[in-house]
């Protein structure tokens, strides 16, 4: 009698444990489902807007009484870089007042789908981000939309309220930016 009633404890233990085991390997592959995001399932450039030249040069001559500051930058570009995080603390202090910050990346196309969104989402400027194919810009674009820039060095920050014209080479201070920014009426 110990005999039958320890083999059927035993047998419902091994058969729990067959059941267990399985779940377990249900749960394991339902979790490695989730872990396993293909790069086709990563974000792409679907949020990163992209503009061509001419249509560069009409967000850039909007006149009205809107502040748009506009930063030329490059993912590689160390100056472009370190100054993000002055523009980033702009955005939220400025927060629906009427001033328009935006990024525009001259990275080559080859990584509009890698490091750019990389780039953009670990900075936080993702919806503050355009992307323009600078090998598209020629001597023409340069000599159309600003005063001072050739294109030759970035970052580059063109701000415009109005008829009221900015333009500056080189990296941002934070005090550079804020009277840029005060300069504006």
């Amino acid at each position: 009698m110990k005999k039958i009633f320890l083999s059927a404890i035993i047998a419902t233990t091994l058969f729990s444990c067959k059941k267990e085991a399985e779940k377990t390997e249900e749960n394991l592959t339902e979790k490695d489902s989730i872990v396993n995001i293909t790069p086709e399932n990563l974000p792409s450039t679907a949020s990163l807007k992209t503009l061509n030249p001419q249509e560069t040069t009409d967000f850039l001559q909007k006149k009205n009484d809107t502040l748009y500051v506009t930063n030329f930058f490059a993912t590689w570009c160390g100056p472009c870089v370190r100054e993000i995080p002055h523009f980033k603390e702009k955005i939220a202090e400025l927060k629906g007042k009427p001033v328009k910050i935006t990024f525009i990346s001259l990275d080559s196309k080859e990584v509009w789908n890698s490091e750019v969104p990389r780039f953009v989402d670990k900075q936080g400027i993702r919806n503050n981000t355009i992307l323009l194919d600078g090998g598209q810009l020629d001597e023409n674009f340069f000599k159309n939309n600003f005063k001072q820039w050739d294109g030759g060095a970035i970052p580059f920050t063109y701000m415009r309220k109005g008829d009221q014209v900015d333009e500056y080479l080189g990296m941002m201070t934070p005090e550079l930016l804020n009277s840029k920014i005060a300069s504006f009426k």
